[in-house]
C-alpha cells in the first residue's frame, strides 16, 4: 500500500490565462487526492484562441533532463498521462517517459483538432506520430474529429449509429489502447453522448450530455482528467465517463449562467468541491 498520493507526470503546455491544459489538470487531479507533476512542454501567456498573440516559449528541451533527474531520485509514478505535444520531438520524448515507467497507467489525450479539422501544427506526419503514441497508451480520450484523424476516415457531421460507434471504438482500441472514450459524439437517438469501450470485458458504454449553447477551452482537458483520476481512485471505467461527463457539465453549465467571456475558460473554482463528495453515480448505459 502506497504512503503517498498516487502520482502523475502531465506531459502538456502551459497556459497562464484561459484554463486549459496543466492549469485545468493540475488543480482537478489534486482535488481527487492526486499529486500532479507538471512537465511542461511549453509555457504559453494564454492559450491560442481569441485572446490576440500570446507569449510563447517552447520546452522541449526541458523534458528529458526532467525525465533522467527524476530517473535519478528514482521517483515512481502511477500515471503517465500526455496532452497537446507540439512536435514529433515531443512525442517521442512522451514515448521515454512511457519507457521508463512501464508499469505506469498510460494517457494519451490526442489533442489534434476540433470541428471536423485538424490544428494548423498537425500535419499528416503528425497524425501518424500521435498513432504511434496511442499505441502505447492503456486509455486514448480523442473527440470525434481525433478519432477521424486517427482512424484516417473522412469526419462527416451525420449522427452516429450504435452500431457505428461501436465499430469506431473497436478499430481505435485495435491501434493498441485497452480502453477508449470518444468525447462528444451526436447519436442517432439525438443524444450528445461520451462513449467508451472497454477491449478486456468487450463492454461498451454511453453517457448523454445536456446541450449547453456554448464552446469554451479546456473541457476536453477537464473531462480527460477526471476521467484519469476516477479510475486510479478506483471507479469502474463507466462509473468514471460518468463522473467525468457530469463534473465538466456541471463546470460548462456554471459558466454559462454567469455568462463570463468563453475564452476566459469554463469557472472550475466553484465547482472543484464536487469532485470531493464520492458521490456514486448511475446515469451510464449500455452502448
Amino acid at each position: 500500500m502506497l504512503n503517498r498520493p498516487q502520482r502523475i507526470a502531465a506531459i502538456n503546455d502551459l497556459s497562464g490565462f484561459g484554463r486549459c491544459s496543466l492549469t485545468v489538470i493540475i488543480p482537478t487531479l489534486s482535488a481527487m487526492g492526486l499529486q500532479v507533476c507538471p512537465v511542461p512542454t511549453a509555457v504559453l501567456s494564454t492559450h491560442t484562441g481569441g485572446l490576440g498573440e500570446c507569449v510563447f516559449r517552447d520546452l522541449t528541451d526541458f523534458i528529458q533532463p526532467t525525465l533522467e533527474h527524476y530517473r535519478s531520485l528514482q521517483l515512481d509514478f502511477e500515471c503517465v498521462y500526455t496532452g497537446f505535444l507540439g512536435s514529433s520531438d515531443q512525442i517521442d520524448l512522451c514515448r521515454a517517459f512511457f519507457a521508463a515507467y512501464p508499469s505506469s497507467f498510460k494517457v494519451v489525450d490526442p489533442v489534434m483538432g476540433d470541428h471536423g479539422k485538424a490544428y494548423r501544427t498537425y500535419t499528416h506526419e503528425m497524425v501518424q506520430r500521435m498513432k504511434e503514441l496511442a499505441r502505447e497508451g492503456d486509455l486514448i480520450t480523442p473527440n470525434l474529429t481525433e478519432a477521424c484523424l486517427l482512424l484516417e476516415q473522412a469526419y462527416n457531421e451525420y449522427p452516429l449509429s450504435s452500431s457505428q460507434a461501436k465499430s469506431m471504438l473497436v478499430r481505435l482500441s485495435e491501434l493498441g489502447p485497452d480502453k477508449v472514450v470518444v468525447t462528444s459524439v451526436l447519436m442517432a437517438d439525438g443524444t450528445v453522448c461520451n462513449v467508451g469501450y472497454d477491449r478486456q470485458r468487450g463492454a461498451f458504454w454511453r453517457v448523454m450530455c445536456d446541450f449547453v449553447p456554448a464552446e469554451y477551452p479546456g473541457t476536453g482537458d477537464l473531462f480527460s482528467s477526471v476521467l484519469v483520476g476516477a479510475l486510479l481512485k478506483g471507479d469502474s471505467f463507466p462509473l468514471a465517463i460518468d463522473r467525468a461527463t457530469q463534473f465538466t457539465e456541471l463546470a460548462v453549465k456554471t459558466t454559462f449562467g454567469y455568462g463570463t467571456p468563453p475564452q476566459h475558460g469554463v469557472l472550475i473554482e466553484p465547482c472543484l468541491d464536487w469532485l470531493t463528495t464520492h458521490k456514486i453515480l448511475k446515469s451510464y448505459t449500455l452502448l
